[in-house]
């Protein structure tokens, strides 16, 4: 007798699982073809951002940056201690 696999109770999971059944495909081989990126946009968005950050630096004050770096301290090493 074959032992029938346990289907999982997401529903995206499932139908994928379905498909994948159906088409006598292996699970986990579906992929989306990876876009390319226009580079004119990357560039524009790389400009905002290299202007961006440093004017928001000089905008807050040296106690308004010391509280969001240690939020993100805070927040980042909280996640290393979860795993």
């Amino acid at each position: 007798m074959e032992k029938k696999k346990k289907r999982s109770s997401d529903i995206n999971v499932l139908a994928s699982q379905i498909v994948a059944e159906a088409t006598q495909e292996p699970q986990g081989q579906l992929q989306a073809p990876a876009k390319e990126k226009n580079p004119a946009a990357v560039a524009l968005g790389r400009l905002g951002g290299l202007k961006g950050g440093p004017a928001r630096a000089k905008k807050l004050s040296s106690k308004k940056r010391k509280a969001i770096a240690k939020k993100a301290a805070e927040i980042r090493w909280s996640k290393v201690t979860e795993k």
